[in-house]
């Protein structure tokens, strides 16, 4: 069952909740089947989503880059909002395939902004989210949707 249009986020809020909220949560699947979700921070260029991440999700998408991501927001029913996607993910392997990512340095620039102040307390002019790859499972994960839902639960007037 579809969602009804009218329900949907529109493309200026489906932007500013995919460049500032905090939390994306990516689906994959492992060897077993089993399904492997996990919240991870991410950024948002060119119209794709790119996670740094470690461990279990780089292992599956490996062997199966078909995933689907969630950014929500809120708690109440009435007041959910959210932007599903159903897509691909890549691996990008070394640093010769992170150098080829045409959005990758705005995505780090984006994420030390975003981010800045995380962990610690923010500093005035936040460094670009550096990471690259490392060991055998640390790794951006570029992933490109195929298909979205968005919904906007204020629009139902509750």
């Amino acid at each position: 069952m579809a969602l009804p249009k009218e329900l949907a986020l529109d493309s200026e809020q489906m932007k500013e909740m995919l460049t500032t909220d905090w939390n994306i949560r990516i689906a994959s699947v492992d060897a077993e089947g089993n399904i492997n979700l996990t919240p991870m921070w991410f950024g948002w260029a060119g119209g794709k989503v790119f996670i740094y991440g470690r461990g279990q999700k780089v292992v599956n998408l490996r062997r199966n880059p078909k995933c689907t991501v969630l950014v929500d927001r809120n708690e109440r029913f009435p007041e959910l909002q959210a932007i599903m996607m159903r897509g691909t993910a890549e691996i990008l392997e070394d640093a010769e395939a992170e150098a080829a990512e045409p959005h990758l340095n705005e995505v780090q620039v984006q994420m030390g902004i975003k981010y800045n102040g995380g962990h610690a307390d923010p500093v005035a002019d936040p460094k670009p989210f550096a990471s690259t790859a490392q060991g055998r499972n640390r790794r951006w994960i570029v992933f490109t949707p195929e298909r979205t839902v968005t919904w906007d639960n204020f629009k139902l007037g509750l």
